[in-house]
């Protein structure tokens, strides 16, 4: 296992990978999500960034807002496992198997970290993705904003990791408007996971956050990076896992290369 800098392909050691996370304000740890490795990798950067900041939030992309309540009850050690799956609905709202995820809720409640829930539920991306942001309900618009468009870049990602051209599709191109409703629903959860981000930073001056997000909401950059960029929060940090050196490209700031991946939708 190493880690490398995608951009120039030089391998840094452990200690030098952390205190370059920690630099950053907020740093996205991307996953695969049935990827055991990808989950350990995790694990691994959550117990080094929190011996390097005095203030270490972690936010979820598995866990809706309404299950909040639940998240603090678990950090405090107020419940058991079984519990804390049965009430966050782990089953109906993730399902991927517990077993991949609860190393990493373990040193969230061990060392007191944390856990914050990115996510909204899935009508409402549905909802948005069908009908445009005008369906954004007014109860969240405290605090969810609609998504800027999504960059030339960022739709020519989606459109080619999900199959690209082909003869069954009714979209034909990035640009095809028949592609729009996926790209807005990609992008409400760019930006729910976004502005949940900056929430917390207000609300807790000098926290630093890190999110265990797919990693298709974070490669090059683009998703909740570009959401972030427009939210004025620009010190950023993408790490990714891989299971071999990427080619020398900005994928992510800093690559942990565990020793073939490949992506697929469970990227998201």
């Amino acid at each position: 296992m190493s880690w490398i800098q995608p951009s120039t392909g030089d391998r840094m050691s452990h200690p030098d990978a952390i205190a370059q996370m920690a630099s950053g304000r907020v740093v996205l740890l991307g996953e695969q999500h049935d990827l055991p490795g990808d989950h350990r990798f995790q694990e691994l950067a959550l117990a080094g960034l929190a011996a390097h900041v005095p203030v270490l939030e972690v936010g979820f992309e598995m866990f809706p807002r309404f299950v909040q309540p639940i998240l603090d009850r678990w950090v405090s050690g107020r419940m058991s496992e079984a519990a804390f799956l049965q009430e966050t609905r782990w089953e109906e709202v993730w399902g991927f198997p517990p077993e991949l995820y609860l190393p990493i809720f373990r040193v969230c409640r061990d060392l007191s970290l944390p856990m914050v829930a990115l996510n909204v539920p899935r009508p409402l991306v549905s909802k948005i993705g069908r009908d445009g942001w005008s369906a954004l309900p007014p109860e969240d618009a405290g605090w969810f904003s609609p998504a800027v468009p999504a960059s030339a870049g960022y739709r020519r990602y989606l459109f080619e990791m999900t199959g690209g051209r082909r003869p069954d599709r009714k979209a034909q191109s990035p640009d095809d408007p028949a592609f729009d409703r996926f790209v807005r629903a990609q992008q409400v959860w760019d930006r729910s996971f976004a502005c949940t981000i900056v929430e917390r930073l207000a609300a807790t001056p000098g926290a630093h956050i890190a999110g265990i997000i797919g990693r298709g909401h974070l490669e090059y950059r683009f998703g909740v990076v570009e959401q972030l960029a427009s939210l004025d929060v620009l010190d950023v940090i993408v790490a990714l896992p891989s299971k071999h050196a990427p080619e020398r490209e900005e994928i992510a700031d800093l690559s942990f290369v565990q020793g073939g991946n490949s992506h697929t939708v469970d990227a998201f």
